[in-house]
């Protein structure tokens, strides 16, 4: 395995830093890898950046900074403005294509799905976003197994809203197939 140096950027109310965590548990709890978890926010609670640093290895985590991420996701265009520069040459940049328009040339596969409006068009409610593009990570890397992100998410998540974030995980992988042809 690789070792994988995420950056989950954002604002807040977007659920970018509980996606970081649901995923550090997953790979932790349930794939006995070892991972490390550090948050930050801006200075609003709504609205205000976040950003979620994840690591996840199967060796040590000798220093639990993520300074260049090999995987780097933008959920708005100020975090992609502010975040893409850091990306490791050859990495993966993850965005929102209704809200992040790539503006600058990154040496990495930048890959822009509509996580968002799929959320609306097919569960009418936002607050499932994070897990979507959980989702469509997972398509796109396959670090953790659906099954380990439906085992923490059914532990972290208000039991009202645990059947919503399961549909979001298969949008999200849905949105990497590629369409048969």
């Amino acid at each position: 395995m690789e070792k994988y140096r995420m950056v989950f950027s954002g604002s807040g109310g977007q659920g970018v830093i509980t996606a970081a965590i649901i995923l550090a548990e997953a790979a932790v709890l349930h794939e006995g890898l070892i991972a490390v978890q550090s948050q930050s926010y801006g200075a609003e609670a709504r609205g205000g950046s976040t950003r979620g640093d994840l690591i996840i290895s199967e060796l040590p985590i000798l220093f639990p900074k993520v300074t260049q991420p090999n995987v780097l996701v933008c959920l708005t265009q100020e975090a992609y403005d502010k975040f893409s520069p850091i990306i490791r040459p050859g990495g993966l940049l993850l965005s929102d294509d209704r809200f992040v328009v790539p503006r600058k040339k990154v040496d990495a596969r930048q890959v822009g799905l509509p996580m968002f409006q799929t959320v609306m068009e097919e569960l009418g409610d936002p607050v499932a976003f994070n897990i979507c593009m959980l989702g469509a990570l997972m398509g796109l890397l396959g670090v953790v197994r659906v099954d380990s992100l439906l085992a923490v998410i059914a532990r972290r998540v208000p039991e009202a809203y645990v059947e919503m974030n399961g549909k979001a995980l298969a949008l999200g992988a849905g949105l990497t197939e590629s369409p048969e042809g």
